[in-house]
């Protein structure tokens, strides 16, 4: 079950900018341990900078970064992912020229020290398509057996934090069901995480909690039960 007594990562107050450009205005957000919480909102309205805000790939202006009680803005991008931060980025992004076992096993690690680390035969249990496909090269398997692959690929760096941004965005039906499906078996070992996806449905039926930004501020915070009755805002924010 979900600690949200206290926060494993807080926003306060985050702007983010490109050159000149602002694009976060004080964007303010908080994970408890175990909950899964999602950032919905329109295509360009800041969903991606606030994920590279996190993992200070585009390091915010102003306001707070806290991981686990830490602050970690400022930090450079691989102490950030040493803290317990692990990214599935939008487009995947694995190692075309590397199979998919080399992929899993170029990342292992257990910074935080967990006692029941990932290893490879625990994320190829996760994903069976995976196991079938271990000695493939990864720019060869389907988009969905990749997206497979770059969540596995985050989960062997064993983060305490999954960020997982347009986690099922063009794949087939069936292989967004199998990515939901582990997604909710990660919730329910424990696992935290923050997604990024447009499937309303699917989240507020795994999600705790999700937020929705317009123009890089927060509009919107509730429950998946306040969600799923709050047609008005989904059709305001969400074009739905």
């Amino acid at each position: 079950m979900a600690d949200t007594s206290t926060s494993l990562l807080e926003l306060r107050d985050v702007e983010t900018s490109y050159g000149l450009s602002r694009v976060l205005f004080g964007i303010s957000l908080t994970i408890g341990r175990g909950e899964m919480v999602s950032l919905l909102g329109r295509n360009g309205m800041g969903k991606t900078t606030t994920v590279r805000s996190i993992m200070g790939l585009t390091p915010p202006a102003a306001g707070s970064i806290r991981f686990d009680g830490d602050e970690i803005r400022g930090l450079p991008v691989y102490r950030i992912a040493k803290h317990g931060i692990g990214l599935v980025p939008e487009g995947r992004q694995v190692f075309p020229n590397l199979t998919a076992r080399e992929n899993l096993i170029a990342t292992a690690a257990n910074y935080g020290g967990a006692s029941e680390p990932w290893t490879l035969e625990k994320v190829l249990a996760l994903f069976p398509r995976l196991a079938e496909r271990a000695g493939s090269m990864a720019h060869l398997l389907s988009g969905g057996e990749q997206q497979m692959l770059a969540i596995g690929r985050s989960l062997m760096t064993n983060p305490r934090l999954l960020i997982l941004d347009e986690a099922t965005e063009g794949l087939a039906p069936l292989v967004r069901d199998e990515i939901w499906r582990s997604l909710e078996r990660l919730r329910a070992s424990g696992q935290s995480i923050l997604v990024i996806d447009k499937n309303v449905k699917a989240l507020t039926r795994i999600a705790d909690r999700h937020y929705i930004i317009e123009r890089g501020r927060v509009v919107w915070v509730g429950t998946s039960r306040e969600l799923a009755q709050a047609s008005a805002i989904q059709h305001r924010y969400l074009g739905i």
